[in-house]
């Protein structure tokens, strides 16, 4: 983030709406937005938003795997390609 390109007040995201959307598409950068002094809001293009819900829902499985292999519902590496090796045969 580059401070003084990256952090706008909404004043000039009112009055120059277009260029700020033109700037996080080139740059793909988040821009904030504050309201009296404080970040109030973010702007993101679109490819961006993507690859940050992506990388959050691959946090959030890897998350959800760790917790259930401390409740003991995992199985094994070696198990999984088991299973996979089974199921290819059978076709």
């Amino acid at each position: 983030m580059i401070l003084k390109e990256d952090i706008k007040p909404i004043t000039y995201l009112k009055s120059n709406a277009s260029g700020v959307l033109e700037h996080i598409n080139k740059t793909h950068r988040t821009v904030v937005i504050t309201q009296n002094g404080e970040a109030k809001g973010v702007l993101q293009d679109p490819e961006t938003f993507d690859k940050t819900q992506n990388a959050l829902a691959m946090l959030k499985l890897i998350s959800l795997g760790e917790q259930e292999l401390k409740n003991g519902k995992g199985i094994s590496q070696e198990q999984v390609f088991s299973n996979i090796e089974k199921i290819l045969n059978e076709e």
